[in-house]
């Protein structure tokens, strides 16, 4: 039973979310997905959030938020403006606020927490997905921390500041959004085209769990196919002498292997035979880690890991040592309801599923990082994911300095999701600098997987004129052609793809967000766009066989304005059918020997 790690993944085992649900309801706009009308203030998004180190003693801090948007440079407000619902952005419709937030103002949050019951020097983490972008932390009036960065997760240990009862906890947010020196992605004040409605605030799970004076603080795990091993380090928090850790691989109820070292140290966790994951065959192995003080557990966490390889050969991209053609879409991540938060788990499933069932077997995840669990739903449903960084700001010093922390914060923190296969730097020579010594140090930062230097170098205006220059230290070329399709050059040792491409506009009456302002790279009758997706598909074969290795089309579903979707914003009218996309899709998915 310990090992039932997806049942723990799926299930809460202990939540306990703030259930004040006066005044609060979803603002009205023009479209929204079936699942919001399933968001309840009382239990919102009760999955645990940290799927890939999963623990007991967890309290969810989703739900109702006291809230106050004052001057930027104002103190904590004595009287609040009313309730939002974490973790959607106040932007949102799900908020129950949707306003505007602008560089000017703070965004103030509070909430009432209980102490947890602790003993034996138990230690109590506050712990927040995502807040966008500058976040300080207050409990019972005095300060906590603070955090720079809209993407990456933060923790802070609250134990010495908690009291018995009842404990007030405050969050500011500063966010400059496409005004400041932050990565924002296509966030912006004022959107249009291809930028959408800004994000602010907490948006993704707040939650508290309680640990071991000394507990395990990180996993990481990459696997080896060819050594037929998993190596892994399990770091820890508080003192590490006379400690173990204990590392255990199963399969259902089978044990595969059994690992015991110390903390922070490399174990080579066997795994013979390596069952290989794959999105034809997305096999995880379930994976139990325990910290042990002179041979007494005192902390355990469960995990998962996939056993993959991604490389570049004979200029094509190979999973597993075989050839595989990456046929993808362009994932802006962006949901009519939640914006940067979608509504339900259920929501993001579908999207990964239905994608899936579309035949394509890829997702470029664009200049955006999802919650944990959208990966872990890509890593158990099956799908390669390209991973954009997020675009540096300009070209300001503090603008180059944050941006590269953030990267290294971002690859540090999806490092274990094995459907990640690639790391995506620059984009169309957005925020491009310095791209040999970034791409290089991705490089050195996780080897194990690809990086794709410059996606679309054909559309940076001031890119380098020389083609061996364009993506210099990169495994892949890369362009991007609308609505295309189009060959990147080959150039050696690196596989080509077309990292963007398609873009077809079908107008669908009453599944649009502004139909005045409705646009495509290139409109079709909704009758025609099956047989007009089918002619540029039979276009990529033929550059498949000419050496394109990989394909991301735009996109998959409609996003605000930009309607080139193969489905609504909503979710609801699927342009063309699944089963007919998926059958024009097989053409491209094929082993080349």
């Amino acid at each position: 039973m310990k090992h039932l790690i997806f049942v723990l993944l799926l299930i809460p085992i202990y939540t306990k979310a703030n259930t004040i649900t006066s005044g609060w309801r979803m603002q009205p706009i023009p479209v929204q997905t079936r699942w919001a009308k399933q968001v309840d203030p009382g239990n919102v998004l009760p999955e645990y959030p940290r799927p890939q180190m999963v623990r007991n003693n967890w309290q969810n801090l989703n739900g109702l938020w006291k809230y106050a948007v004052t001057d930027w440079d104002a103190p904590l407000p004595a009287v609040f403006d009313g309730e939002i619902l974490v973790p959607f952005p106040i932007e949102s419709a799900l908020s129950g606020v949707k306003q505007a937030f602008y560089p000017m103002q703070r965004l103030w949050y509070k909430r009432s927490i209980t102490k947890p019951d602790t003993k034996n020097g138990q230690r109590v983490l506050l712990h927040f997905g995502a807040v966008d972008w500058k976040a300080t932390v207050y409990l019972n009036g005095k300060l906590i921390g603070s955090h720079l960065g809209g993407y990456q997760h933060f923790s802070f240990d609250i134990t010495a500041s908690l009291k018995d009862g009842e404990n007030e906890l405050v969050v500011s947010v500063f966010d400059p959004t496409n005004i400041g020196s932050n990565p924002h992605g296509k966030q912006t004040l004022r959107p249009r085209n291809i930028l959408y409605t800004a994000c602010s605030g907490i948006w993704q799970t707040v939650w508290m769990e309680t640990v071991p004076s000394t507990y395990i603080s990180t996993l990481y795990m990459t696997p080896d196919i060819d050594a037929n091993c998993l190596e892994l380090y399990v770091f820890t928090a508080g003192t590490s002498k006379d400690y173990t850790v204990e590392a255990v691989a199963t399969t259902s109820n089978n044990t595969v292997s059994t690992i015991t070292g110390a903390p922070g140290a490399l174990l080579e966790l066997p795994v013979e035979n390596p069952h290989l994951w794959s999105p034809d065959d997305p096999f995880l192995y379930n994976l139990s880690v325990r910290l042990l003080y002179k041979g007494k557990v005192v902390d355990t966490v469960y995990s998962y890991f996939g056993m993959r390889k991604i490389s570049v050969k004979n200029e094509r991209l190979y999973l597993n040592n075989k050839y595989l053609f990456h046929l993808g879409v362009l994932d802006q991540g962006y949901w009519p309801e939640g914006l940067y938060t979608a509504p339900t788990d259920s929501a993001m499933i579908f999207d990964i599923q239905t994608i899936k069932d579309m035949g394509f077997n890829t997702i470029r995840k664009h200049v955006k990082v999802e919650p944990d669990r959208w990966y872990y739903y890509a890593d158990k449903l099956g799908v390669l994911v390209w991973q954009d960084m997020i675009t540096c700001a300009s070209y300001s010093a503090f603008s180059a300095a944050e941006f590269e922390s953030e990267n290294e914060d971002n690859i540090l923190q999806l490092h274990n999701f094995p459907s990640i296969v690639m790391w995506v730097l620059f984009n169309e020579g957005w925020g491009r600098y310095d791209q040999k010594r970034l791409t290089e140090y991705v490089k050195e930062v996780d080897p194990s997987r690809l990086v794709n230097g410059h996606s679309g170098a054909n559309l940076d205006e001031d890119g380098p004129p020389l083609l061996k220059d364009m993506w210099i230290s990169s495994d892949i070329t890369d362009i991007h052609r609308y609505p295309g399709p189009g060959l990147a050059p080959t150039l050696p040792g690196k596989a080509s793809v077309l990292g963007e491409w398609g873009g077809v506009r079908v107008i669908t009456p009453g599944h649009q967000w502004n139909a005045s302002k409705g646009w495509g790279y290139l409109d079709v009758p909704a009758t025609e766009f099956a047989s007009q997706y089918a002619y540029m598909i039979r276009k990529l074969c033929r550059y498949q066989k000419d050496g394109l290795s990989g394909s991301i089309y735009t996109q998959p579903y409609d996003v605000e304005s930009e309607e080139n979707g193969l489905m609504t914003y909503d979710r609801k009218v699927m342009k063309i059918p699944v089963a007919v996309l998926k059958k024009i899709n097989a053409s491209v998915v094929e082993v080349i020997q």
